[in-house]
């Protein structure tokens, strides 16, 4: 159980709640929502114990299960395996009886004995914490997030970015955690994956906290809203589920409309009488009296909701540039002994829409990370056409300098941009006042797609990389990019799960990993781009 008494959350100067009291019991399965920025990050780390409040206190009773929307590992040679079973400490146990079995097995005498009496001691433990009905738990919830075996054996820095975030999702729901924060806990999920989670905190009994932008997840799994009113630095909480909050909220802003139309109504017929009567003497107490009504009258109102800001997107008008922009021949690449893919061909002219599409673990984002130039292919060659000026878009946001402020990282992007003009674009995505000094790394998800996205618009791109631009993205925001990619005239290669973003971008062409096969897009490849 988590218990939040007088929070108050900041972030620098801005006030995101200023004061919050609630709590997540057992059974509770809450839904965190709010446009990006207004602290739904902020206040899962809190909760987690990540981070510290400006105000008031957190506590917990329990085991808090945390699934950050960066999750970074510390040991990245680990074997996914053995990072999904260490959460229950299983990692260790069984590290640990491996090496005794060794001993067993080779060594003699005195050495042979104190391995099988210490193996004895290790297998007590195992057992206790599961043993091999808890190992067998934590595959099959893999299998369920699309990570087979062949994934579980390979060391961590080997996987994709949608890999590694698996593991973690994995290893949380694997925890046995009393209480579970998940932030986006869909991203990078097939859809078959997203169904098996949904039904797995459907039924699950402790506390939940979920954000995602995901409605048919908070439509099945929540029972309890909590809305961040970022307009009012305040949570409200809304004891129902999703389709109950959604009506409430609905009618609550047409009944604070309808009691603000009232209110005026009434004021200004108050004020108008008040004005005839100060025209006499005799009746200008009245007539005050009359004016302190009409004021008190608009004073005891709720505040009307305001509108949720969006950032304005629209990407740049492409610089001028030869008929093939980007080329791209023979493109192999392993890690280790796991081969991703081998001769992939690729052309793309000038204005293309190209979709990639592939099974996670295919290949997708360390083809965009090639043709961006973050990575060296192991075989094959990218070769820049006449006046190429690339725009690169990574889903764990690696083109941003997290220690560099919100400004430093968009003047990096265009040197040559006065700062009149570069806080002109920070303002159209939401970052002004002192948020502009905010370093890259305190940002929430949906910031940090912001950020980067920005960095886009000013780049004067005539071919855009996008991997998955539309996670961490709250609905109107989601439409703004969708809107942007569907204007944008130059060339665009899109990796995505969202079936909205290449109904926007209306491709022309795809290419299928890992074998690199291209072919003419047709209706008949659209229900892959949520499988793949």
């Amino acid at each position: 159980m988590i218990t939040a008494s007088s929070l108050e959350l900041r972030a620098g100067a801005r006030v995101l709640i200023e004061t919050a009291t609630f709590r997540v019991a057992p059974g509770d399965r809450v839904g965190l929502v709010g446009r990006n920025g207004a602290g739904k990050t902020t206040l899962t780390k809190c909760l987690a114990g990540e981070a510290v409040p400006a105000a008031g206190h957190v506590a917990r009773s329990g085991e808090v299960g945390y699934l950050p929307q960066d999750p970074r590992t510390g040991d990245l040679d680990v074997l996914a395996r053995d990072r999904i079973l260490s959460a229950r400490g299983l990692d260790t146990v069984i590290r640990k009886m491996r090496e005794n079995e060794d001993r067993m097995a080779n060594g003699q005498g005195a050495t042979r004995e104190r391995a099988m009496r210490k193996y004895e001691r290790l297998e007590a433990e195992f057992l206790t914490k599961g043993g091999y009905a808890a190992e067998a738990e934590a595959a099959t919830i893999a299998a369920s997030l699309g990570l087979p075996d062949r994934v579980l054996e390979q060391p961590l820095h080997t996987l994709s970015g949608g890999q590694r975030r698996r593991v973690e999702l994995a290893r949380i729901l694997f925890s046995d955690a009393d209480t579970l924060l998940l932030d986006e806990p869909t991203n990078h999920l097939d859809a078959d994956s997203v169904v098996w989670l949904r039904d797995f905190l459907r039924t699950y009994r402790g506390g939940l906290v979920v954000i995602s932008h995901d409605e048919d997840l908070v439509e099945t799994v929540v029972n309890r809203v909590f809305y961040l009113d970022a307009n009012r630095s305040q949570i409200d909480v809304y004891n129902m589920g999703w389709k109950q909050y959604i009506d409430q909220r609905e009618a609550d802003e047409r009944r604070r409309k309808r009691e603000r139309a009232n209110a005026e109504k009434k004021a200004a017929s108050l004020n108008q009488q008040a004005d005839k009567m100060r025209a006499k003497a005799t009746k200008a107490v009245a007539a005050q009296n009359m004016a302190r009504r009409a004021e008190k009258l608009l004073s005891g109102l709720e505040a009307e909701r305001r509108q949720d800001k969006v950032a304005k997107l629209r990407f740049p008008d492409p610089a001028p540039c030869g008929k093939t922009p980007l080329m791209a021949e023979g493109l192999s690449k392993s890690y280790g002994s796991l081969e991703i893919f081998t001769d992939v061909s690729l052309a793309i002219d000038r204005g293309s829409r190209v979709v990639i599409l592939g099974l996670n673990g295919a290949g997708k984002t360390t083809l965009l990370r090639l043709l961006a130039g973050i990575e060296e292919p192991d075989t094959g060659k990218v070769e820049p056409g006449h006046g190429l000026k690339l725009g690169y878009y990574a889903q764990e946001h690696e083109t941003l300098d997290p220690d560099r402020t919100v400004l430093e990282n968009m003047r990096s992007a265009a040197p040559d941009m006065d700062l009149v003009a570069i806080r002109k674009t920070l303002g159209s995505f939401l970052f002004s006042g002192d948020d502009v000094e905010k370093p890259a790394r305190v940002l929430s998800g949906g910031e940090k797609t912001r950020l980067a996205l920005a960095t886009l618009v000013v780049s004067s791109a005539n071919v855009l990389l996008l991997d998955e631009p539309t996670n961490n993205l709250d609905p109107a925001s989601r439409e703004e990019i969708l809107g942007a990619l569907h204007t944008f005239t130059g060339a665009v290669v899109l990796v995505t799960h969202d079936e909205g973003a290449v109904d926007a971008l209306e491709p022309e062409r795809i290419i299928l990993l890992p074998d690199g096969v291209e072919d003419l897009w047709g209706q008949d490849y659209a229900d892959l781009v949520a499988l793949a």
